[in-house]
C-alpha cells in the first residue's frame, strides 16, 4: 500500500455501521478470550452489545495497561501559539468566521509562557496553533522549537497538516511527536463541517500521517472529534488508520486521544452524544485490541472521569491546561479553542494520581539518548 487512502476506500461507512449493529454477545466474548486480537475484534468490542461486558473489559484493560506501562501516568501541558486560522470549522472557537480578537505569541511572550509552565514542573509540552500558514507557518514553528528546546525534554506539535519535507525540517529541530486528527472519517459529511479553507480537503488531511511517517517522526497521535458523527463508526476507521500506520511505519510509536466536543465560542452542538460509559468502553476496546498504544485523556474530560480513568487505561494526561495563546500569563483573555472541564492545577493532578496508587511522570527520557 502506498497510502492509507487505498485501505480507507475498501470500507464503507454504512457497511461498518451495519456490522456494528449485528455483533452478538457471543462474538464479543470470543474476542475477549483471544490472545491476539484483530480489527474485527476491535469492532466487536466497540459494538453496542459489548457494553454488557463493560465490567470485564475494564478489568482486562487495567491489567493489560499495568503489564505494558506499569502504574505510571505521563503528564504534559499544551502551549497555544496562535489562534489565527484560515479555515471555517463549524465546531471550533478558532474558526475564521468567528469575529473575535486574534493573538500570536512573540518570542518574548513564548518565553514568559514557558517560565510559567516550568514553574508548574512541565517537561513535556504540546505546541498548538490554528491553521494559518502565512502567519504561523513552518518558519514560525522552527523558531518556536529552537527557543523552547533548552527548556523541555519533549516537544510535540498539533498544527496544520504539513508536507513531508516540512515535517523533516521540524524533526531536525527536535520535534518528537506530531498529533493530527481527521475529526471525522465520514467523507460525505466532512465538507459540511469544513466548508472553507485548506482543511476542507478531506484526502490531504487523510494522507497527513503517511507524510509524518515518511519524515521519520518518533511518535504520531491520532483521534476523531467525538460528537460530530457516530462515535463507534468513526473510531473503527481511526483504529483502521492506526493499524495501517503501525505496519507501514513500524519504527514510530502511536497514541490515541479522545476529544469530545466541548463548548466554545460560536460552535455547533454535538450531533451525537457520547456518555462517560461510552468513552470508557471505547478506551477499553482500544487497550484490549492494542496493548502498545498510548492512550491520552485531556482536560476536556471532567474531574470524576479523569480520576477513575487513571487506573482504567490512560497512560498520558494533560493538566493545568489553557487553550488560548498567552493563557498562562501574557494574555489570559484571548480567544480560546474550547472550554476545559477539569480545571485543576498540575500539582492537584499529580496528587490525585499519587492517591490512586500511580506515579506521575514529568520526564520519561532525555534528548541526549536520541541524538537530537
Amino acid at each position: 500500500m502506498n497510502s492509507f487512502k487505498e485501505v480507507f476506500e475498501l470500507h464503507q461507512w454504512d457497511e461498518v455501521k451495519t456490522r456494528l449493529e449485528k455483533v452478538t454477545i457471543s462474538e464479543v466474548r470470543n474476542s475477549l478470550q483471544k490472545r491476539n486480537r484483530t480489527l474485527d475484534d476491535f469492532l466487536n468490542l466497540l459494538s453496542p452489545v459489548a457494553s454488557q461486558e463493560l465490567e470485564l473489559m475494564a478489568n482486562m484493560t487495567r491489567t493489560l495497561t499495568q503489564k505494558r506501562f506499569g502504574k505510571t501516568i505521563q503528564l504534559y501541558a499544551p502551549l497555544y501559539l496562535s489562534n489565527e486560522c484560515q479555515n471555517i470549522c463549524t465546531y471550533c472557537g478558532f474558526s475564521l468566521d468567528n469575529n473575535l480578537r486574534r493573538k500570536t505569541l512573540s518570542d518574548t511572550e513564548l518565553i514568559i509562557e514557558t517560565s510559567v509552565l516550568k514553574s508548574m514542573g512541565v517537561n513535556h509540552v504540546l505546541l498548538v496553533s490554528g491553521e494559518a500558514n502565512k502567519i504561523v507557518g513552518v518558519p514560525y514553528f522552527q523558531n518556536a522549537v529552537r527557543l523552547l528546546r533548552p527548556h523541555f525534554s519533549n516537544i510535540s506539535i498539533e498544527v496544520q497538516p504539513l508536507e513531508e519535507e516540512e515535517y523533516k525540517l521540524l524533526h531536525e529541530e527536535g520535534v518528537h511527536s506530531v498529533l493530527v486528527y481527521q475529526e471525522t472519517y465520514h467523507q460525505e459529511v466532512y465538507k459540511e463541517y469544513h466548508p472553507k479553507g485548506k482543511k476542507s480537503n478531506f484526502h490531504f488531511r487523510l494522507d497527513t500521517p503517511d507524510r509524518i511517517g515518511r519524515a521519520g517522526i518518533h511518535k504520531m497521535g491520532l483521534g476523531v472529534l467525538l460528537g460530530l458523527e457516530d462515535w463507534r463508526v468513526d473510531s473503527f476507521f481511526n483504529a483502521l488508520h492506526i493499524d495501517y500506520l503501525q505496519k507501514q511505519y513500524w519504527k514510530s510509536k502511536f497514541s490515541v486521544s479522545f476529544p469530545r466536543l466541548r463548548p466554545a465560542e460560536g460552535i455547533i452542538e454535538p450531533n451525537f452524544i457520547m456518555e462517560d460509559k461510552d468513552l470508557l468502553q471505547l478506551i477499553c476496546a482500544y487497550r484490549i485490541w492494542n496493548e502498545d498504544l498510548e492512550i491520552s485523556v485531556s482536560t476536556r474530560e471532567n474531574e470524576t472521569f479523569r480520576n477513575h480513568i487513571v487506573s482504567l487505561g490512560a497512560t498520558t494526561m494533560s493538566a493545568g491546561s489553557k487553550t488560548n495563546p498567552g493563557g498562562y500569563a501574557v494574555d489570559q483573555e484571548s480567544l480560546e479553542q474550547f472550554e476545559t472541564s477539569d480545571e485543576r492545577s498540575m500539582e492537584e493532578i499529580k496528587n490525585m494520581i499519587k492517591k490512586s496508587g500511580y506515579d506521575p511522570v514529568m520526564k520519561d527520557w532525555d534528548s541526549v539518548y536520541s541524538g537530537v
